[in-house]
């Protein structure tokens, strides 16, 4: 299978951001994405755009310099879906899962590539009812792109303890911090990438994937990180978050990350790998215990470390670059969320002071989508 891969202007900027529709009054996830996606020119391919359910609605950005410029076309994007939305008592949730409503309740948009996935994947397919975030930031150059995906995947654990946002499913809390993570994964192409020392090895991995039935398209390989045609990697490994502030914190730590890569990859230097086996440990304990968990490095002298340490450490390593981006209050803004919390810690905080109302957990969710800010402050 040849896989194209376009070229595109190094550390670019392009953000996907997955959005349910609910009832304001009721707090239920309800399927009237048709509403806006009956007023918008191209549904399809347009920069509002359905989604696998007809419950949610994709905010798709155009390609952008610079973080803050992203984030203030996702802003003027969301404003023209409120704005058809509220006189139907109806507004956006920007989480990864719906914390009380039954998943399997909510009918998926009838198209070929999600019907394959709903009949392939039966109860689990079923149960996709999940929000993601997803990055794509420029590559240079298609050599670079396959290092670059195993190198971004190294910093896995770090997205999903930072957008973690799922820690209730079926009206229970999972004790996870992300259970879209868990939910996701069990799609046969997700998950963590597969390492390969070549394009034309990757080829004939997607080749092998079309003979025996588990794929149509490239598209279908739904990793984590992954290179894309568009000349991007793109980062998919995030719950889905409620505000532009989080987005932009993601997004700048997602395009430092990619410049500081492809900077030692034009000097020569090796890009740091972790086993497979180590990644993928990293990943469950991100989802399981979010900022709170210890993570694996590929330093011996160092071997684990707390997540929020490695994080912390990242952020100050990253500032220069973040600096000529032109991303540094972005950036800034990570540290932010390890001191304050993310949506998940948020979100429990919420529980915990309403005596475990689930609905006051959306709206209050919904509420910060509105402002584009967490709220941090212990609610009252």
């Amino acid at each position: 299978m040849k896989i194209d891969f376009q070229h595109s202007r190094q550390s670019t900027l392009g953000v996907e951001w997955e959005i349910a529709v609910v009832d304001l009054a009721t707090a239920e996830q309800v399927p009237a994405a048709d509403l806006v996606l009956e007023q918008v020119e191209d549904p399809v391919a347009g920069p509002i755009r359905g989604e696998y359910l007809s419950s949610m609605l994709e905010l798709v950005s155009g390609v952008h310099e610079t973080v803050a410029s992203a984030l203030d076309e996702l802003q003027q994007l969301l404003s023209q879906v409120v704005e058809v939305l509220q006189p139907h008592g109806l507004g956006v949730m920007a989480i990864g899962a719906h914390p009380f409503g039954d998943p399997a309740a909510q009918p998926f948009v009838r198209k070929a590539q999600y019907r394959r996935v709903r009949d392939r994947n039966g109860w689990w397919g079923s149960r996709m009812a999940v929000n993601g975030l997803h990055i794509h930031t420029g590559v240079d150059g298609r050599d670079k792109a396959l290092p670059m995906t195993y190198g971004v995947a190294r910093f896995i654990p770090y997205f999903i303890a930072l957008s973690a946002s799922s820690p209730y499913w079926e009206g229970t809390d999972t004790a996870f911090a992300s259970q879209r993570t868990m939910v996701f994964q069990q799609l046969p192409t997700n998950g963590l990438p597969y390492h390969f020392t070549s394009w034309e090895e990757y080829e004939r991995y997607a080749s092998e994937l079309e003979g025996v039935g588990m794929i149509q398209n490239p598209s279908e390989i739904r990793w984590d990180i992954r290179p894309s045609s568009f000349g991007t990697v793109e980062n998919r490994a995030m719950d889905c978050v409620p505000t532009v502030f989080e987005i932009g914190a993601l997004a700048a730590l997602s395009q430092c990350l990619v410049e500081y890569m492809s900077r030692l990859f034009d000097a020569g230097r090796d890009i740091e790998r972790l086993p497979f086996w180590f990644m993928r440990e990293n990943k469950w304990r991100a989802a399981r215990y979010g900022l709170e968990a210890e993570v694996i490095t590929p330093r011996p002298e160092e071997h684990t470390m707390a997540l929020r340490a490695g994080l912390t450490r990242w952020i100050v390593e990253l500032a220069p670059i973040a600096e000529q981006l032109g991303c540094r209050e972005e950036l800034e803004h990570c540290q932010d969320l390890i001191d304050r919390g993310p949506s998940y810690v948020r979100q429990r905080r919420v529980f915990a002071a309403t005596d475990g109302d689930l609905t006051a957990v959306v709206r209050a969710s919904v509420s910060e989508t509105m402002q584009g800010r967490p709220r941090f402050e212990e609610p009252r």
